[in-house]
């Protein structure tokens, strides 16, 4: 709820009310507003009148400001060095205190991961799945929050629950926290965006990215904080496991450090990829492929292409190709590739020959190493370095571009695609 002078406001989320007023009350759950223009009442869910504080918000000051962009979607894309740079500021070291006071005994603890997330977070959850297991040595589990909330699982009580949120106040991720709590399940943390947000209130652990305001539907700078905020997660895991040397520390520490850099060298990429969507934009299908720790940035460039463009686009493993997708290939199919210089390669150029051999046109990320060159049917941008476990937050972004500039050379509605909502705050 907002509050003004002979004014006030309910929203879903307060962002909504950042042009009217920076005085917000957050509501516990249960609570009934009776409001008028110059007063209101609050009721707990025991309908006994309660006082509930009145914060002054001033996240969103100058987050409209477009400057020289032609859409919030591709200014926040442009803000991502500076949103990772903010979120890893003040961690000179890998300690479970990172995520709160009692992260120590909690990650002492546990013995295994539960994932729960929506859309552009669950893909974030699933990269963080390879980190989790081959870093951490921790058994992970990902999962949509709205199929979660109503399956019969088995509980664990020795599970953390990590759930990762943009806004938090995604309605399925909250009532999805809810449903492990009851099971037993009260070891929880929550990788968000939104320090007052009713994510961070429930949950006992959290570590808050700082990608500041998103206003594009389409998640940008939040997804690659999130991965950020994994990683640290994966790394803090891996230390309080024992799993985790000096040496490793420091040199992911360094990579992570690199990060803001790295992400400008691939923005400048922009143009290359603008050629690209000059192809994209006269099509209605497009395929997406990735291996191992790539499939979930492949699973993110579809759905950011279909989201804002309304090509509809699939991604796979690219190992699934012959179990049934090969069947759509053909010159109207694009089929994007990720491909860094990773153990998987290899057999990555066997299926991208697979794709060439049916007259499929491929459009191929490729580290500088990889040695794929351009050809007839094959298009290559060639990312400026190997950025190993960390690469996919670099590979992702060609993926976010590829999909903002084929939207704007179909004139589709950038910053507010149909349907879509930025806080899913309903079922």
């Amino acid at each position: 709820m907002g509050t003004g002078h002979s004014e006030n406001f309910l929203a879903s989320d307060a962002m909504a009310l950042a042009s009217v007023t920076d005085q917000i009350v957050y509501l516990e759950e249960g609570d009934l507003v009776d409001m008028q223009l110059g007063k209101y009442w609050v009721f707990d869910r025991h309908h006994k009148a309660v006082q509930r504080e009145v914060k002054t918000v001033h996240a969103h000051s100058g987050a409209a400001e477009l400057g020289p962009y032609r859409h919030y979607m591709q200014k926040e894309i442009f803000e991502q060095p500076r949103a990772i740079a903010d979120t890893l500021e003040g961690v000179e070291g890998i300690v479970p205190e990172l995520f709160g006071d009692q992260a120590y005994r909690v990650f002492k603890d546990i013995d295994s991961v539960l994932i729960l997330a929506c859309g552009t977070s669950y893909y974030s959850g699933c990269a963080a799945k390879y980190w989790l297991e081959s870093i951490a040595g921790i058994p992970t589990q990902v999962e949509v929050a709205s199929e979660y909330r109503y399956r019969s699982s088995v509980p664990n009580p020795k599970t953390l629950i990590v759930t990762i949120t943009q806004s938090g106040e995604t309605a399925d991720t909250l009532a999805a926290l809810r449903h492990a709590q009851s099971l037993g399940m009260t070891q929880t943390l929550t990788i968000c965006n939104v320090a007052t947000s009713a994510m961070v209130r429930e949950c006992k652990l959290a570590y808050i990215t700082r990608a500041g305001v998103e206003i594009g539907v389409a998640s940008t700078k939040a997804f690659t904080t999130q991965l950020a905020g994994l990683f640290l997660l994966t790394l803090a895991l891996a230390h309080s496991k024992g799993n985790l040397s000096e040496e490793e520390e420091a040199g992911h520490l360094k990579a992570m450090r690199h990060l803001p850099a790295a992400l400008q060298a691939v923005l400048a990429l922009e143009p290359q990829v603008i050629s690209w969507a000059e192809d994209f934009a006269r099509m209605e299908n497009a395929l997406f492929l990735g291996r191992g720790l790539h499939y979930p940035i492949a699973l993110e460039g579809a759905l950011k292409l279909k989201e804002i463009s309304y090509i509809h686009a699939e991604a796979y493993p690219a190992g699934e190709l012959k179990h049934g997708p090969l069947a759509l290939v053909t010159s109207a199919m694009p089929v994007v590739t990720v491909a860094p210089n990773d153990a998987l390669l290899e057999k990555l150029k066997s299926n991208m020959q697979e794709v060439r051999a049916r007259g499929g046109v491929l459009y191929v990320l490729a580290d500088a190493d990889s040695h794929i060159d351009s050809s007839e049917g094959v298009h290559v941008i060639r990312m400026p370095e190997h950025y190993g476990a960390l690469s996919p937050l670099l590979h992702v972004v060609p993926l976010q571009l590829l999909a903002y500039h084929t939207a704007c050379a179909r004139g589709t509605d950038v910053d507010k695609p149909r349907n879509l909502a930025k806080s899913v705050t309903v079922e």
